[in-house]
C-alpha cells in the first residue's frame, strides 16, 4: 500500500454557507478535485480516459464531518485507492486542517463506465494501469 496522494487547498470565501462554514457540498468538490489531480499525476487525463472509451462513475459517497472549516483555512485532501477483484473500487479520502485536525472523511465506491456500452468495465484496475505512466500513485 502506498502513501495516499495529497493536494493542498485554501478555503475560499465564496464557498462558505450563511453561518460562515464551508458549504457541505464543497467538501465533495474538494475530494473530487483531489481524485482528478491524483489521476493526472499518475498520467491519466480526462482526454485519455475519453479516448479509451471509459469514464469514472461515482456509485456511492459518504462524508463524515468532524470539524468546521472557515474562509482562509488551509487544508490537505488525501486520496487513497482500494482495489478489489470486481467491477468497483473504493476510495478513502481525508480533509485535514494545517493544525492536523481531521475536518472530514469521505468513503466512496466507484467504477469505470464503458461509454459506448453504458456498463461498468469488468476490471477497472487493469484499465487504469494500462493508461497510467505512474500507476503506483493509484496503488496499482
Amino acid at each position: 500500500m502506498v502513501e495516499p496522494f495529497r493536494v493542498d487547498i485554501t478555503v475560499r470565501g465564496y464557498e462558505l454557507d450563511t453561518q460562515g462554514h464551508l458549504n457541505q457540498a464543497v467538501y465533495l468538490q474538494y475530494c473530487e478535485h483531489a481524485r482528478w489531480e491524483c489521476l493526472r499525476a499518475a498520467g491519466i487525463t480526462q482526454e485519455s480516459l475519453l479516448a479509451s472509451g471509459v469514464g469514472p462513475a461515482a456509485l456511492e459517497n459518504t462524508i463524515r464531518f468532524h470539524r468546521e472549516l472557515r474562509g482562509g483555512d488551509e487544508v490537505t485532501v488525501s486520496c487513497a485507492w482500494q482495489w478489489g477483484g470486481g467491477k468497483t473500487f473504493r476510495l478513502r479520502q481525508e480533509i485535514t486542517r494545517v493544525d492536523g485536525a481531521l475536518a472530514a472523511e469521505l468513503t466512496g465506491v466507484a467504477g469505470l463506465l464503458d461509454l459506448a456500452e453504458r456498463r461498468l468495465v469488468p476490471d477497472p484496475a487493469a484499465r487504469l494501469r494500462a493508461l497510467a505512466t505512474d500507476p503506483d500513485l493509484l496503488d496499482l
